[in-house]
């Protein structure tokens, strides 16, 4: 069954954000070296319950909290998106060297991403 794998909080100012989530809740940030504006959140030991994540740079003010959900293939999850009433927001990317997103809407207006991750077909 797949799983919430990832999320992703859009922030206006990160360095104030940053002090936040680190003072609040002892987190690990840092810069994604090669990505502008996006920040890798470590919420924990990987070998303790819950997820990690990211911050990145807000683009507009309608930006939310997008979580990532892990499938075993992009473009069946937006396949059965679209057959299920949702709709696709941003097509599938490739994130170099990790795997691909595509990030859609359910029925209700929620944006979410569909990840697939693993070595990347030639």
């Amino acid at each position: 069954m797949p799983r919430i794998v990832h999320f992703e909080l859009p922030v206006d100012d990160p360095d104030r954000a940053i002090k936040f989530y680190q003072d609040v809740f002892g987190w690990t940030i840092d810069k994604w070296e090669g990505q502008e504006d996006y920040w890798l959140v470590t919420t924990g030991p990987d070998e303790e319950p819950g997820i990690n994540g990211a911050l990145f740079r807000r683009p507009n003010p309608q930006t939310c909290t997008q979580n990532s959900v892990d499938v075993s293939s992009v473009d069946e999850s937006v396949a059965k998106v679209e057959a299920s009433g949702g709709s696709v927001a941003i097509p599938k990317v490739e994130i170099p060297g990790v795997g691909f997103v595509a990030y859609c809407q359910d029925t209700e207006g929620n944006l979410f991403g569909v990840f697939e991750g693993g070595p990347q077909p030639e």
